[in-house]
Formats: C-alpha cells, sequence, structure tokens
C-alpha cells in the first residue's frame, strides 16, 4: 500500500485544485509510468476507491483547501505571550510598531521608557493623546499593561555616576538600570517571551567619523549595542524557553552612509555582530532565539537627530526595487512573524526589512547611470 500512497500524497500535493477529469488523467498517466517498475502485485495491495457522488471541481478543491472546521490563513498567535519592548518614548517609531504588532497578535505588552522622556510618554498615555495610533486592526485599542522606567547605558545602581542620580530628569523615578528593570518585571510577572532592544543614541551622530572623539564613540556603542548584550544578560533567565530576541539595525552597518556618524556605523556593525553571538550562547543556555531587523528609514522623532532623514527617505523611495513608502507597520509585522513559533528555525539572523534596498550596488538617480 506504501507505494500508492505516496504517488498520490505527491500529486495532491503538487496539484491540490485540478478538475476531476485532470486529476484521473494524470493518475492513470503516472500509474502507467511507475507500473512496470512496482508490478502488479505491489497495485493489487492497494484499496479500492469508491464514490457515493460524482466527481467535481468544487467538492475536490474544498476538502484539498480548507475543510471543515480548518482555520483559515497560517495566523500569528502570540496569546498568553509577555512582550517587554526596551526603548518605547512616542507612537512614531518603529518601537510603537513592533509594540502593536504584537499587541495585534495576542501578546501582553510591557515597555522600558527612558527615565527623562518617562514623564511625558505616560500622560499621553493617560489622557489619550496616542488613542488614534493604539487602534489595532480588530478596532480595539493597544493595551500597555505596565511601564517600567528605564535607561539602559547603565547595567546597575553603582554604574550610575553622581551628577546623573541628582539629575533632575531623573526625579522622582527609581529602579530604573537594566538589573532593576529586569527584577522588577519578575516581581510583577515572573517570566517573559519576547524581549525587544529598540534603543540608539549616539550624541556625536552629526560628526564624520574623523572628528568624532573618544567618548562620543564609546557612548554610541554603550547606547546602541553593548546596551542588548546587557538586556539579554539580565532577562534570558527571566525568559521562558522558547522565547525570542529581535533588535534594530541599519544598513550603514555595512555600507557607507555620509553624515550617520558618531561611531553608530560602528555601533550598528557591533549589534549585528553580537547579534549572531548571542544567538549561540542564548539559544544553548536558554532556548532563546536572537535576531536583528535591518530596517530601511523611518522619520521619527529619534531618527531626525541625523538631520537628513528626510533625504534618506526620499533615495530610498528612489533607488529600492519597491518603490514605495517603507511603513513602521512593515517593520511590526516582521518583528511579530520573527518572535513568532512560525520563526521557530530562525535565529542568528539579519533580516531586512526596507524595500529591498540594501540589494542595490546602483543608484539609479545617479547623473551617471541617467
Amino acid at each position: 500500500m506504501a507505494p500508492c500512497a505516496t504517488v498520490g500524497a505527491q500529486m495532491l500535493a503538487a496539484r491540490p485544485c485540478v478538475s476531476a477529469s485532470q486529476s484521473m488523467l494524470a493518475s492513470r498517466a503516472a500509474v502507467s509510468r511507475i507500473s512496470p517498475a512496482l508490478g502488479a502485485s505491489s497495485f493489487a495491495s492497494c484499496p479500492r476507491i469508491s464514490y457515493s457522488r460524482p466527481l467535481t471541481s468544487s467538492n475536490i478543491a474544498v476538502r484539498a483547501v480548507s475543510g471543515e472546521g480548518a482555520p483559515q490563513g497560517l495566523p500569528i498567535d502570540l496569546r498568553g505571550k509577555k512582550a517587554f519592548i526596551a526603548g518605547v518614548a512616542d507612537d512614531n517609531g518603529y518601537g510603537w510598531a513592533i509594540a502593536k504588532a504584537l499587541a495585534a497578535a495576542g501578546a501582553e505588552i510591557l515597555v522600558g521608557t527612558w527615565v527623562p522622556a518617562l514623564n511625558i510618554f505616560e500622560t499621553s498615555l493617560r489622557r489619550g493623546k496616542f488613542d488614534e495610533s493604539r487602534k489595532l486592526p480588530d478596532g480595539s485599542l493597544m493595551e500597555i499593561v505596565k511601564v517600567y522606567p528605564l535607561d539602559a547605558v547603565y547595567d546597575c545602581p553603582e554604574d550610575v555616576p553622581e551628577d546623573v542620580k541628582t539629575n533632575k530628569r531623573y526625579a522622582g523615578s527609581s529602579n530604573w538600570t537594566v538589573k532593576e528593570a529586569a527584577e522588577a518585571v519578575k516581581k510583577d510577572f515572573g517570566s517573559i517571551d519576547i524581549l525587544v532592544h529598540s534603543l540608539a543614541n549616539g550624541p556625536e551622530v552629526t560628526k564624520p567619523l574623523l572628528e568624532t572623539s573618544r567618548s562620543g564613540y564609546l557612548a554610541a556603542m554603550s547606547a546602541s549595542s553593548y546596551s542588548f548584550i546587557s538586556l539579554l544578560q539580565h532577562f534570558v533567565p527571566i525568559m521562558n524557553p522558547g522565547g525570542a530576541s529581535i533588535s534594530l539595525t541599519y544598513i550603514a552597518s555595512e555600507r557607507t552612509i555620509p553624515g550617520y556618524g558618531g561611531g553608530m556605523s560602528s555601533a550598528k556593525a557591533a549589534l549585528e555582530s553580537d547579534t549572531r553571538v548571542l544567538a549561540f550562547e542564548a539559544g544553548r543556555k536558554g532556548k532563546i532565539r536572537v535576531n536583528t531587523i535591518s530596517a530601511g528609514p523611518l522619520g521619527s522623532r529619534a531618527a531626525k537627530a541625523i538631520g537628513f532623514i528626510e533625504k534618506m527617505i526620499e533615495y530610498s523611495y528612489v533607488n529600492a526595487p519597491l518603490q514605495k513608502e517603507l511603513l513602521a507597520d512593515e517593520v511590526g509585522n516582521a518583528a511579530a512573524f520573527l518572535v513568532s513559533p512560525l520563526a521557530s528555525a530562525i535565529t542568528g539572523s539579519t533580516v531586512y526589512v526596507d524595500n529591498g534596498l540594501n540589494t542595490m550596488a546602483v543608484a539609479i538617480d545617479s547623473p551617471s547611470v541617467a
């Protein structure tokens, strides 16, 4: 029986919706080709199939494609999962878009917000200023279960310098180092399943690399790259096996983007390299997957700090294979896939979500190729 069952499965898999007559003809052709090899005795053992009604294309297609009670489509289901998104301070960046996508898939959303921005962020949430952008595809509003103060530049309280401790922008907040934030999440929720790093800062980002100071360079590496290592150090112990972590990178890690300076290109390159190493270490230690998304330019408030983000968006639109605006939601959707069970075998990868701009070697809007 095994030979005929295998042939039938292969044919159905290859052409699930052919008409009844086509299917029968194809079956005869297949039988005629393989019968000399199998011999009559092989088919004698195959059971006879009888039909109580004539075969039609409609009843074959329905059974092959949908089936009674089968779910439609291939859903991303994150119900019962808890996600901590580090680096959400407003409603127009990639961190917010990722939070929305995860919420739409059913995850509970926890966010870590930079301490100096915490008050205005929580106030805006409370007053409904973000309600329009909180809308999910089903019409409901994304719920942020809890907002935690966070400054991922500091691993533990002992690392915080005195001038930061006494800074009025940090007044009224406590337990905001990475270690303390992880401890607070553990105390409140026990464990999480998803960790998102949406953090970057380069105090000298507008300076060419040749003019970048050592302190500026190291500050960019600390805030934009090492912070991911620190987050994983402290959160992996409270992540459930099978969990996932993602970060956000940029094509400047491997291509020269004049003006994206201050060590930020180096920080992104380090982030991508660390992603591969962390995927191994976190995978072996806690069965946690680690990936990074190389996203195209977005006109967020943070991105405007580099001073020419609008030009980069225009350049991308003109030169990318897909000539369309890149939406934050598209990055959010990719993130939802990467942290879901659908991506259970993907780790250590840099995934490009940039309309394909990373594939281009020639700027087609250049006068040289006009």
